[in-house]
C-alpha cells in the first residue's frame, strides 16, 4: 500500500512568502507550486501584456515570410490539421487567421479511421485530389517526421511549413519549422500544436497589418481562447506562456469564443457560470470536440467552431454532443472487455481487441491506467485491429518503448505519456514482448522515491477549510498539468455516516464526528458505504480537494482522493 507523505519544500521559500504577507498555509502551497515572492504578482494576475513575442518562437518568421508569399499570389493554401481537439482548434486558427489576411486557404483534418494520423499516403492522396491546386501546405499539431512526404510535395512544386510540438526524429523535414521541441526558450518549449499556431498566426496578422492586409484587432480574442482550449485537452502544463493563455481564455470565453463553441458549451452544461474552470474545457468541451474525429470525423467539430451563424451553430453542436454520448457507451464496453485481459505484475498491459472501434481506444487505455493506480500503475497499450493507441503514468516514456519495438510496428507516434501505433500484420504478440521488455526497464530505471507514494500537497485541520481559504484555493486556478488542483490531507477523524449517493448509489457521501470538517463526496465509491460502517469505529485518513458547493449557501465540501483506516 503506499505511504502518504507531504510534499517537501524548503522552509526558507515559506517563509519568505510568509515575510511577504501570505499564511503559512498558503505559502506552503504556493511554495510547492514553485511560486516565489517575486512571481506570486504575475502567477495570480496573468496577463496579455506579458504574452511571448512571437519572433521568440524559432522560425516563426520564416514561416510568416513563406505564407505571405503566397497569400500576395492568391496561391490555394491548404492547413493540414489533426483530428483531436488540439489539432481541430490549431486548423481553426490558422484557417481563421489566414481568411482574415485575404488568403486562399482551405482546411484539410484526416480521418482516423480510415487514413490515420499525420501524412499518410492516404491523407495526401486525398489533399492532392481536393486541391489539385495547392501549392503550400502548413501542417498544424503534425508533420515534424514527415521527412520523406515534404520532400515528395517538393518534387511536385509544393512549398510546406511545418507547424508542430512533437519531437523529432533523427532528420527534420527540409522546409520552414515552428516547432518547440526542435527549438524554443524555455518559457515556449511546453506549447501545445494549437499554442504555435496560436503565436504563427500573431506573427502573421501583424506582418500583414504592417503591408495594410490586415486591419482587425492586434490579437485575435477568438483565436486566444481555442488555443487556451487546446491547451487544456492536450493536457500541457498549466504554467508560464500556457498559464497565461487558459487564464485569459477561460475568463474571456463568453466574451471571445466562437459562435459554435459558445453553442457547445451550452448544451454541454447544466448550468452555465460567470467564468469557466479548466474543468469546463477539460471535461465539458474537449471530450465533445474529440468526439467528432473518434466517432465520425474531425471535420465537424472544426465545421462547429468556423460555424458564423448562430442557428448553424447549434445544429452543429448538436451533432457533436451525440458522437459524445455514442462515444460513451462504446468507451464502457470496451474498458469492460480489456479489463478482462489484465494481467496482474506484467510491467505493462498490452491488449488486443478485435472488431471493436478504433476511435475510442486512446480512451480506453486511459480508463484501464486510472483502475491500475497506484500500486500497479504501469503502462497501457490497446490494439483494435492492428491499429492502436497507449497510455503511461508519470515515469515511463510511450514513444522509447515504440522505438524499441519498431521492428514490430509499421507507424508510431506520441509523447512521453502517451502515443498511437500500428502493428505490423501478424506480428502483435512481437509487439507485445518488445513493448513489454522496454517498460520492464523503464520501470527498473524509475527513481526509488517515486515508487509506492501518494503525496499532499499539506496536511490540515478542520479549522482550516474555511469558505475564505477554498475561495483563495480557487485563486490557484486553472489547475491541471503543471499545476494540479491542491491535495490536502486530515488524520485520525472519524466518520458519522457513510452512504450511498446518486439513484444508482454510485457514489458516496461521508459526514464526520467533528463539526469543523465539512462533509465529503467520492464519486464512484458508492460500493464503500457497508465497508465503512464496518469499519466506523476506527479513525480515518483522508486525502482530498476542496470545493465550494453553490447549492444554499455557498460552502465547503471535500471532494475525496482516497480514505482509509489510519494504520
Amino acid at each position: 500500500m503506499a505511504r502518504w507523505e507531504e510534499r517537501r519544500v524548503d522552509a526558507a521559500d515559506i517563509d519568505a512568502l510568509v515575510a511577504a504577507g501570505y499564511t503559512p498555509l498558503q505559502a506552503r502551497l504556493l511554495a510547492v507550486r514553485g511560486v516565489s515572492v517575486a512571481e506570486a504578482a504575475a502567477f495570480f494576475a496573468p496577463s496579455l501584456a506579458h504574452l511571448a513575442r512571437p519572433a521568440d518562437l524559432p522560425g516563426v518568421t520564416d514561416a510568416v515570410r513563406t505564407i505571405l508569399r503566397h497569400v500576395r499570389t492568391g496561391a490555394r493554401i491548404v492547413v493540414f490539421g489533426d483530428y483531436d481537439c488540439d489539432g481541430v482548434c490549431a486548423t481553426a486558427i490558422l484557417v481563421k487567421a489566414l481568411a482574415a489576411v485575404g488568403a486562399n486557404v482551405a482546411p484539410l483534418i484526416p480521418e482516423r479511421l480510415t487514413e490515420g494520423y499525420g501524412m499518410t499516403a492516404a491523407s495526401i492522396a486525398r489533399l492532392l485530389a481536393e486541391f489539385p491546386d495547392v501549392r503550400l501546405v502548413i501542417t498544424v499539431d503534425n508533420g515534424i517526421n514527415a521527412v520523406r512526404e515534404v520532400a515528395d510535395f517538393a518534387a511536385k512544386g509544393i512549398d510546406v511549413v511545418v507547424t508542430d510540438h512533437h519531437l523529432p526524429g533523427d532528420e527534420l523535414p527540409a522546409c520552414p519549422i515552428v516547432n518547440p521541441k526542435v527549438a524554443a526558450p524555455p518559457s515556449l518549449e511546453s506549447l501545445c500544436g494549437a499554442g504555435v499556431a496560436f503565436l504563427l498566426a500573431k506573427e502573421l496578422l501583424d506582418a500583414a497589418k504592417a503591408e495594410g492586409r490586415y486591419t482587425g484587432p492586434k490579437v485575435g480574442g477568438e483565436l486566444l481562447v481555442l488555443a487556451g482550449l487546446a491547451t487544456v485537452t492536450d493536457i500541457m502544463p498549466l504554467t508560464g506562456q500556457n498559464r497565461l493563455l487558459v487564464s485569459e481564455a477561460l475568463a474571456r470565453f463568453h466574451a471571445w469564443a466562437p459562435t459554435g463553441l459558445k453553442e457547445l458549451y451550452a448544451r454541454a452544461s447544466r448550468a452555465a457560470q460567470p467564468k469557466l474552470t479548466a474543468k469546463d474545457f477539460g471535461f465539458l468541451l474537449g471530450p465533445r470536440i474529440n468526439a467528432a474525429g473518434r466517432m465520425a470525423s474531425g471535420i465537424e467539430s472544426l465545421n462547429l467552431i468556423l460555424a458564423g451563424e448562430r442557428e448553424a451553430a447549434r445544429r452543429l453542436a448538436l451533432t457533436v454532443d451525440l458522437h459524445n454520448t455514442e462515444r460513451k457507451s462504446i468507451e464502457q464496453q470496451m474498458t469492460n472487455a480489456a479489463l478482462e485481459q489484465i494481467e496482474p505484475d506484467a510491467p505493462a498491459q498490452v491488449i488486443a481487441l478485435e472488431g471493436a472501434h478504433q476511435g475510442v481506444a486512446g480512451i480506453v487505455a486511459s480508463r484501464i491506467l486510472e483502475k491500475l493506480k497506484p500500486d500497479h500503475a504501469v503502462p497501457v497499450a490497446i490494439a483494435v485491429d492492428g491499429h492502436g493507441s497507449a497510455r503511461a503514468p508519470e515515469g515511463y516514456n510511450v514513444r522509447d518503448a515504440f522505438v524499441a519495438s519498431a521492428a514490430a510496428l509499421t507507424r508510431y507516434g506520441g509523447h512521453a505519456a502517451a502515443g498511437g501505433f500500428s502493428v505490423r500484420e501478424g506480428a502483435f504478440d512481437e509487439f507485445k514482448r518488445l513493448f513489454r521488455a522496454a517498460c520492464a526497464g523503464q520501470r527498473a530505471a524509475r527513481a526509488c522515491d517515486a515508487k509506492g507514494v501518494d503525496y499532499v500537497d499539506a496536511w490540515v485541520t478542520g479549522r482550516d477549510l474555511t469558505l475564505d481559504f477554498a475561495e483563495w484555493v480557487q485563486t490557484l486556478e486553472p489547475f491541471g498539468e503543471g499545476n494540479p488542483e491542491p491535495v490536502f490531507g486530515l488524520k485520525g477523524v472519524y466518520l458519522s455516516e457513510a452512504r450511498q449517493l446518486g439513484a444508482d448509489g454510485r457514489h458516496l457521501q461521508v459526514c464526520f464526528y467533528s463539526s469543523d470538517v465539512p462533509r465529503g463526496v467520492w464519486w464512484n465509491h458508492g460500493t464503500l458505504a457497508e465497508e465503512l460502517h464496518r469499519n466506523a469505529a476506527h479513525p480515518f485518513d483522508v486525502r482530498f480537494t476542496i470545493e465550494i458547493s453553490a447549492y444554499g449557501e455557498p460552502h465547503v465540501e471535500l471532494r475525496l482522493v482516497d480514505l482509509r483506516v489510519q494504520d
